[in-house]
Formats: C-alpha cells, structure tokens, sequence
C-alpha cells in the first residue's frame, strides 16, 4: 500500500479541491509521487475528482473515524465500561472480523475493538461480502470474551442488534427496526448488518468477535453493487452523524446489553426485542439455502433466540444461520 494514500484521503475529506502542487508541498514530496498516491486511491474503489487547475477532491465531505475522537466519545460518558475498551482505528483492513479473529487467537484482551476507514473484504452472513467506500459506512468488530461456552450464546445476535437499534432511536432515527437474526431495517431495506464468529469450547470459556457495518451515506457507484434493498441513515436524518460519536454510543450500548446476556442470556432482553421486530406477527415466507421454502405468521422469539412461526403444520422453531426471512406480498 502506499504510504501516501490515506494522509491525502484525510486532507482531502473536506471535499474541496487541493491542487497537486499544495498536496506534494504538504507532505514534502514530488508531484509525481501525489499522482501515483491517488492512482493507488482508485485502485481501492474510491472516487477522486481530477481536474485541471484545480486539483483533486472527494465527490463530498466526509467525516472520518480518528482514534482520539471515538476515545472522547466514550470518555464524556463518565461510566466505567467506557474505560474497558482496547481500540484501533485502521486505514485499510481486508475484514476486521477476520483480523480480530486472529488476534483473538493470540491473547487479545477483552473489548478489544478492531474499526477501519475502508474495508475491502467485508463480510456478511451466508458468504456474502459487504460493500463499503470511503465514509459510506461504519464498519468494527468487537471482541467479547464469555464465561459461558459457546452453546450458550444462542440469541447472541438478537442481542447485538437490539444494542444497534437502541442507539439508532438515540440518535433519531426511530424508523430503525430489527429483521431476525441479524439485520437491521427501514422499511424493507437494510441499514445494518451483524456477523458473530465464534472461538472456544461449547462448556466455555469462549470468545465472540461481533463484526457490525452500518451505512451512513452510501455514493450511487456503491448501491448499485448490491444486490438487495438497502438505505443509509443519512437519507433519513436531516443532520449529518459524526460516525465517532457514534461508535462511542454503539460500544457502550453494546457492552450494557452483552453484560446482561451474559448474566440472563437472551431471556431477558426478548421482550425489547420482540417490541422492535420488523416481521412480528406478520405472515413471511422462510427461505432455506437448499431453495425450500415454508409460509407462516411470525409469532415470536423464544428466550433461547429462535423464531418461532405458526405453519400449516403447527408453530415450529426455526435457529438462526438456517434461513432467511421476506415478507410475504
């Protein structure tokens, strides 16, 4: 990677024009080396405006993540969880879940939380990859480490996503709604998405790496590389959100809600949940990756986290990784 890349990015954040000239005299460099950084740039996927005489600018302003902002955030708190958090911001990370997993292996201490300025190589459930451009998104993994074994984490999930919506109504955004197991909307199109990755024993203890992207203001180039419906918050807020104040919020959150699934596992937080659920009581239509297909209304979620569906054959339970959920027109 090119050392050059994010400094420039960072400068350039202000979505004005920088002429090349006043870039290389900044970083003391050639202007040479300024063009071969913003090559480097695109090669990532990300857009920069060229043009002559003026110089070069993001196609908008954007707000980046920065280390010391997200640590004031937790800090202007005053509660003691905020002081547990081990943080990095990245510039550029393949998949931070997959970072985390690894340092995961090799002793990383407890909410250890990896978030990086792009992604290339996001990940989603079912093997599906998350898009992201500079400033789009959110995207972090938090490492939590359980007592409990990993077969007792059931709803683990169900419980990160109700963090996520709890923090959304925080900031304003009260349409956010909770999609079982793992996805958060408006509407019928999807804000955010949880991927959890599991390390240790099914006794205990184990370990959690909770990998959340959330997207603030997607461009037109990145929406047209997904293929399902999505949104962003900043087409339903009227303000722009500083993505530092809300990563602060998000960690706290997360880390009440974790606390007490540890101590009362999804039981207690199904009723919250249930009140947020996009699809309760609501007939869907239950896709299985084999292409099956089964019809049902929604009646709710069990403390153990799975959807329960009244079918023409009775309520039946359905667990979390074995399908995925529309709504049935």
């Amino acid at each position: 990677m090119n050392n050059l890349v994010f400094p420039i990015l960072k400068l350039l954040a202000d979505g004005r024009f920088h002429s090349g000239e006043d870039i290389a005299r900044q970083f003391s460099v050639t202007r040479a080396s300024v063009w071969n950084a913003i090559q480097a740039a695109e090669s990532l996927g990300i857009e920069i405006f060229s043009v002559r005489g003026r110089g070069y600018r993001l196609p908008q302003a954007v707000q980046l993540l920065e280390k010391d902002a997200v640590q004031q955030a937790l800090g202007s708190n005053a509660l003691p969880q905020a002081q547990a958090f081990t943080l990095q911001v990245l510039d550029e990370i393949d998949s931070t879940n997959r970072y985390l997993m690894q340092q995961a292996g090799q002793g990383a201490p407890h909410a250890s939380v990896v978030a990086a300025l792009l992604q290339t190589q996001g990940r989603g459930r079912r093997g599906r990859s998350w898009q992201a451009a500079l400033g789009a998104g959110l995207t972090f993994s938090l490492l939590w480490r359980f007592q409990l074994g990993a077969a007792a984490l059931s709803g683990l999930s169900l419980a990160v996503g109700l963090a996520l919506v709890r923090t959304l109504h925080q900031f304003g955004l009260q349409s956010a709604r909770l999609k079982w197991p793992n996805d958060v909307l408006i509407g019928e199109r999807k804000l955010a998405g949880i991927l959890i990755e599991l390390q240790g024993d099914m006794e205990g203890p184990s370990a959690a790496v909770i990998g959340i992207g959330l997207n603030l203001q997607l461009p037109p180039a990145t929406r047209a590389r997904i293929d399902q419906l999505v949104t962003d918050i900043a087409s339903h807020l009227p303000v722009t959100i500083n993505p530092n104040e809300l990563l602060g919020q998000l960690l706290l959150q997360l880390s009440s809600v974790l606390q007490q699934f540890e101590q009362q596992g999804f039981a207690g937080l199904g009723a919250e949940w249930q009140r947020h659920h996009a699809y309760h009581l609501q007939q869907v239509r239950l896709l299985f990756p084999d292409g099956r297909e089964q019809h049902g209304e929604v009646q709710g979620i069990a403390d153990d986290g799975v959807l329960l569906v009244a079918t023409a054959q009775g309520v039946q339970r359905f667990s979390s990784g074995e399908i995925s959920l529309r709504g049935a027109h």
